[in-house]
């Protein structure tokens, strides 16, 4: 049996992969463990600089694997909370990795697989993608992803998605925030790459502080300690060693030293 998950390497670009192309790389918990698994390891690893996440064959993910939703059905409260929380673990530990992420969506993502896509940093899609919180078809909610797909794609627009369990296009996943951009299936794999390479050019810490400084700013309502603790952070920044690199090749016009 082949492994469910890919980590593969290029250089400081890792691609994790969800490998269960039969099963349209649907969820189970061995995948959910490998991939939290797998992203806690690149998390820890400085020479990392860009994660990819991408499924195999002809689907990005279909969620939740129905012979594992069969068996969490047959199971207690207490088994399916802790199941949950599993699930929970990787959709925070992808959220909050210090490190930049982009999805590369080639076909469907439904429900947890939409929870991927909303969690990375830039999400990328072909036109034939397909997408769907379809939960509420099965009496259910997509309530572990509920932060990420609302903070992606706004409340008002969850509330319709969330509750109507309609599939949607590719477009429509562009005009409400879920993805940044969609080009052609030929294309997918420059435009990824396009994006590797503007996200090597910026300084790793900066790069690997850049989503954090986002969440923080975002949840923040006290608008003086906003400006101090952004005040702090660019004056921290500024005399790092990267920050001063940064700064003296831009003086000196050449490239910075973490630019092969």
């Amino acid at each position: 049996m082949s492994h469910p998950l890919l980590s593969l390497r290029e250089g400081p670009v890792a691609r994790l992969r969800l490998n269960r192309p039969e099963l349209h790389n649907a969820f189970d918990a061995i995948l959910i463990a490998a991939l939290t698994g797998a992203l806690e390891s690149v998390g820890a690893d400085d020479g990392v600089r860009v994660v990819v996440i991408e499924g195999e064959g002809a689907s990005f993910s279909a969620g939740a694997d129905l012979n594992w939703m069969r068996g969490m059905a047959a199971a207690g409260e207490a088994e399916n909370r802790e199941d949950a929380l599993a699930l929970a673990r990787l959709m925070r530990t992808l959220n909050e990795l210090p490190k930049p992420t982009l999805a590369r969506v080639q076909g469907a993502a439904f429900g947890g697989g939409v929870g991927l896509v909303a969690c990375c940093d830039i999400a990328i899609a072909a036109p034939q993608a397909k997408f769907g919180l379809t939960e509420s078809k099965l009496g259910l909610l997509p309530a572990v992803i509920s932060p990420y797909v609302i903070e992606a794609i706004g409340a008002r627009q969850s509330r319709r998605w969330f509750a109507s369990a309609e599939i949607f296009d590719a477009a429509t996943a562009l005009r409400i925030g879920l993805l940044h951009e969609v080009v052609a299936a030929d294309q997918l794999d420059a435009a990824i790459d396009q994006q590797i390479a503007l996200l090597l050019k910026a300084g790793p810490h900066a790069a690997a502080q850049a989503k954090a400084l986002v969440r923080r700013v975002a949840g923040e309502r006290d608008g003086a300690r906003l400006d101090a603790d952004n005040a702090a952070l660019i004056a921290g920044l500024r005399v790092s060693a990267e920050g001063q690199e940064g700064l003296s090749a831009f003086l000196d016009k050449r490239k910075p030293n973490w630019i092969a």
